[in-house]
């Protein structure tokens, strides 16, 4: 710790804070277990993989929502009042799965009458999933400026110490899942009653905690000039992301019975919010801000978007050996956790940008190998370095926005978090999904020994890039036995390979980092900004 940040410190709130964080782990690695696992909400609700990563995108998006609402009004409203809001939404999203369980389990259901109930209780998921995403958003619009005042001094070594709880909490959870065993997969509302025990304790701990007047308002900078340091253009990515997702959330297209017109509506609500945004403020918005904003979107792809998706995709070759394919999710979030704990020196040395750039790198090499690892050493392998990529992505990306724009205060350090997780729930996740439908599609075309068409085991469907095509559970259920057998092996293999497809995101991140590392360089090296402390304040 800094000795400059001694007088802030307050080690009760950083751990009420890190317990919160790993409320937010607990409840992603558990939709992560019922999502992807096929005997438990893509079996009770008949899901292909799009819709399986549709239903968990509509658990992230949301974070958005309430991480940006909350970064304009914080400083007003206080930390303590979004950390009950982040309580009270766990416990509406714990009573709507709880109900749309009973939905679908109910006894006697003819086929008709288990439709309706598989419909509704979807539905039940999905605004439970939406109102999770809410307490997650929460949950981290508090956090991370609470953590950047008290270590202004040292902003990305705390902020990926308090991140080691995301992981925590993954690693955690996954644990408590695996030995929860067939008693999850018979009932799995006890996935939904664990997340109660950390939120509990972060409660009990941040209910009376006294919380810090944030750096922004200590440093005297506006309100105005928060607004200003996002500005237009920034406004206007998150502005489209939001107002994009709202409007495939209430169907606006059917509602207003013309997709042209919902696009329409959907371009010049943005443009309009943006503009008067912009004029407020009166600011495009700082460049590097913006392109910050950018990558932060194939950044949250390559680490949520991955781990959603990795305990499907690695299932058939983990199974294959005898192990649960959720200790590829648990091994490398135990990974992130421990280096996390210990970024100082390597942030010292690589510089934030220096280790962005490291981990993008490890990043393609541990997703390629991964998506072509048939021996348990080789995927525990590949697993490693994919894991030391993802390990400094998230929290060293909050740490280089403070430390850039501290008159940014919780606006900017939480808005790239809302603009990852939009991408994530928007696009990133459904696109994972497309890419294992496109392989296994691949895969069925090139198996010419199935004797099946494709054609006559799928089914297509849209999602917010398109149409996609996607294999039918249904329709594989009526093949003759042998052949729904091997089909579905084939299948199952495929969905492995999509890791290879998925490098592009940080392929692309680590081109920008390295514009990001030679910009710096001309001006002198990387350096941190730091406001004074106002004296009014």
């Amino acid at each position: 710790m800094s000795e400059r940040d001694e007088n802030n410190s307050n080690p009760l709130l950083f751990w009420g804070c890190f317990i919160a964080l790993v409320t937010t782990a607990f409840a992603f690695i558990t939709r992560a277990f019922m999502v992807n696992t096929p005997d438990m909400w893509p079996a009770d609700f008949n899901l292909d993989k799009v819709q399986v990563q549709t239903l968990f995108g509509h658990g992230i998006w949301p974070f958005a929502i309430s991480i940006i609402l909350f970064s304009l009004v914080i400083d007003r409203v206080g930390y303590r009042v979004a950390m009950l809001f982040s309580f009270v939404c766990y416990a509406i999203y714990a009573a709507f799965a709880i109900y749309a369980y009973s939905l679908v389990k109910q006894t006697g259901l003819g086929e008709e009458e288990l439709k309706i109930a598989r419909e509704a209780g979807l539905r039940y998921l999905t605004y439970g999933s939406i109102v999770l995403g809410l307490a997650n958003g929460t949950v981290e619009a508090f956090i991370n400026p609470v953590v950047a005042t008290m270590y202004r001094h040292a902003k990305t070594k705390w902020l990926n110490i308090l991140h080691a709880g995301w992981p925590g909490g993954l690693v955690l959870g996954g644990l408590i899942t695996i030995g929860l065993g067939s008693t999850a997969t018979e009932d799995w509302r006890i996935l939904i009653y664990i997340i109660a025990i950390p939120a509990m304790i972060y409660l009990v701990m941040l209910a009376f905690a006294h919380f810090p007047v944030s750096e922004r308002v200590a440093g005297g900078a506006s309100y105005r000039e928060m607004l200003g340091e996002f500005g237009f253009f920034g406004a206007a990515i998150a502005l489209f992301l939001i107002i994009k997702q709202m409007a495939e959330v209430v169907n606006l297209a059917d509602f207003v019975g013309n997709p042209t017109t919902a696009n329409y509506i959907i371009y010049g609500s943005v443009a309009v919010l943006a503009v008067a945004y912009g004029v407020y403020c009166k600011s495009l918005g700082r460049p590097m801000m913006i392109f910050l904003c950018l990558i932060m979107m194939p950044l949250a792809t390559t680490e949520l978007g991955t781990d959603a998706a990795i305990t499907g995709i690695m299932e058939e070759p983990m199974k294959a050996m005898g192990f649960n394919p959720l200790w590829v999710l648990i091994y490398t979030s135990a990974i992130m956790m421990c280096l996390r704990f210990f970024v100082g020196p390597v942030v010292e040395r690589l510089t934030p940008l220096g280790l962005l750039a490291t981990c993008s790198i490890l990043a393609i090499i541990g997703l390629y190998s991964l998506s072509i690892a048939q021996s348990f050493v080789f995927i525990f392998a590949a697993a490693t370095l994919y894991g030391i990529g993802k390990t400094y992505f998230w929290p060293t990306m909050l740490g280089v926005v403070a430390e850039q724009y501290p008159k940014g205060g919780a606006l900017t350090l939480n808005a790239i978090a809302g603009i990852g997780m939009l991408t994530v729930g928007i696009i990133g996740g459904p696109l994972i999904g497309k890419m294992q439908e496109d392989s296994a599609k691949a895969a069925v075309v090139a198996a010419s020994d199935l004797n099946v068409e494709y054609s006559k085991i799928s089914k297509t469907d849209t999602f917010f890039l398109g149409q996609y095509d996607a294999v039918d559970e249904e329709r594989i259920k009526i093949l003759p036995e042998e052949q729904k057998a091997q089909v579905s092996q084939v299948i199952k293999e495929a969905k492995q390979g999509a890791l290879a497809k998925v490098t592009v995101f940080p392929a692309v991140m680590l081109v920008c980092y390295l514009i990001l590392i030679a910009y710096f360089q001309n001006r002198g090296g990387y350096r941190p900004n730091e406001l004074a402390t106002g004296s009014g304040h």
